[in-house]
């Protein structure tokens, strides 16, 4: 996490030298721009919070529950939500986790966050033109991804009826997402040239599930086999720059992929010419110094035809999956003592895995989303008391993503609830941001400086040498 190239060479209009006073007023213009963007913000966020249904802060609803907790790097950079009777809709609902990193990511975090569903939402409501259920109509590309047979036979099905159709929520999820991340390069206020976010985000209407994912974090499935047991089944990709059609695209744009000497298990996106940034994900929005190297905010779109054999989705940050299995969130769900505390189990499980597989480690942030797909009559719903729940969860091997640090931590490591939208103690008087996220960091997505590392042998040659041949 942090900044990867000075501020000199981040600037996007540098001002001519045959035009001096160019720059000067640029930078006038910019000015009163940032303070009429500000106040527009300000109003659109407190109508955003405003909206019923809409959720972002720790709480539960009837149908779905949601925790974060700030872990030990610094400024929680996980944001989350939940938007019923989404576009309108009573038998829609959206749902996102995020996941910033970056010096500015807990800003991208959030203001993606408030944005996407807008513009998804927009996008939707344009390309429908007066639809009433678009999700049966989606036409299927290449990219469009499945996880079980039953689920393959069910959508070619809903093809066979509809041949022409169901493109459109498809193309809105891709529309949405590369508006937002070129409103993020234009933003005045937020500095996204080595800052980002991940984004796993899901529109439900009625039994139909569409998903959008860049980055790390992952959508998963519970639902029941013929033995009436709860099965785990991944929704999402994990976009790493390991996978190889993802490192193939990398270094076709000239960006280098490879791990560190001291964590070979996570491999990163650099500079052609820079040790830097080094980012642990394929795909993100912001984190510009790496989009014209092959790091991209096209999403991955996935589909499925829920049956009454679905009981939840879980959405959640890479803080979660870096410590928990798949089966193990499932079960830890399906055993909260009540549905208003399914998401902060999952999040509190994790934290004690944390401390007890990398003692030596900071605990990363958690963010956790649960969408319950069946009615239950017993359940609670509230926005701010959540149930404590069981916390004898088994433990399984680790995900192969974290950095060990010196300091063990205390038993303070479980952290008090964060809740606040910004937390003030990190930002200064002048509106910079005093980070101390890289401090003895356990897991880092970028890296300001690069330790030893073994590249290919292509990528072995200096700048120098790579001039001569």
């Amino acid at each position: 996490m942090g900044s990867c190239l000075s501020g000199e060479s981040r600037s996007p209009h540098p001002s001519s030298p045959t035009t001096p006073s160019f720059g000067v007023k640029k930078r006038r213009n910019s000015k009163r721009r940032t303070s009429r963007s500000s106040s527009f913000n300000t109003h659109r966020e407190d109508h955003l919070h405003r909206i019923p249904g809409r959720m972002f802060l720790n709480g539960s609803s009837e149908v779905a529950s949601l925790f974060t907790q700030q872990g030990k790097k610094g400024t929680n950079q996980d944001a989350m939500i939940v938007w019923e009777n989404f576009g309108s809709r009573s038998d829609t609902i959206f749902c996102g986790v995020f996941d910033g990193h970056g010096p500015f990511g807990h800003m991208v975090a959030k203001r993606v966050r408030d944005s996407l569903p807008l513009k998804l939402s927009a996008n939707w409501e344009v390309n429908t033109k007066g639809s009433n259920d678009v999700l049966r109509e989606i036409t299927l590309s290449e990219e469009t991804s499945f996880n079980s047979e039953d689920s393959q036979a069910l959508l070619d099905l809903e093809i066979s009826k509809n041949p022409e159709k169901l493109q459109v929520l498809k193309d809105s999820f891709l529309k949405a997402f590369k508006v937002m991340d070129r409103e993020l390069r234009m933003y005045a206020n937020i500095d996204c040239f080595c800052s980002g976010t991940t984004a796993v985000t899901l529109i439900k209407q009625g039994q139909d599930l569409i998903i959008g994912n860049i980055g790390d974090s992952r959508a998963i499935l519970c639902t029941k086999d013929k033995n009436n047991s709860h099965v785990a089944v991944q929704l999402t990709v994990d976009l790493k720059p390991n996978l190889p059609a993802e490192a193939e695209r990398i270094r076709k744009c000239r960006g280098r992929v490879f791990a560190l000497h001291d964590e070979p298990d996570v491999t990163r996106v650099w500079l052609p010419n820079n040790d830097s940034p080094g980012l642990a994900m394929a795909r993100a929005f912001g984190d510009f110094c790496l989009k014209d190297f092959g790091l991209i905010s096209v999403p991955d779109i996935f589909y499925r035809r829920l049956t009454e054999d679905d009981q939840f989705v879980v959405l959640a940050s890479d803080g979660i999956w870096d410590v928990l299995t798949n089966k193990e969130v499932v079960d830890i769900v399906a055993s909260a003592e009540s549905r208003s505390g399914a998401a902060r189990a999952v999040v509190e499980s994790a934290v004690r895995a944390w401390r007890y597989k990398y003692p030596t480690s900071k605990v990363d942030d958690c963010a956790v989303v649960c969408l319950f797909l069946t009615p239950h009559s017993n359940n609670i719903s509230t926005a701010s008391t959540l149930d404590h729940v069981d916390k004898n969860e088994p433990i399984l091997k680790p995900s192969g993503t974290v950095r060990t640090s010196d300091g063990v931590p205390g038993d303070d490591d479980l952290a008090d609830d964060n809740v606040d939208e910004e937390d003030p103690a990190t930002v200064n008087g002048d509106g910079g941001i005093d980070w101390s996220a890289l401090e003895g960091v356990s897991r880092v997505n970028t890296l300001l400086n690069l330790p030893r590392f073994e590249p290919n042998e292509s990528e072995k040659q200096t700048p120098e040498q790579k001039k001569t041949n």
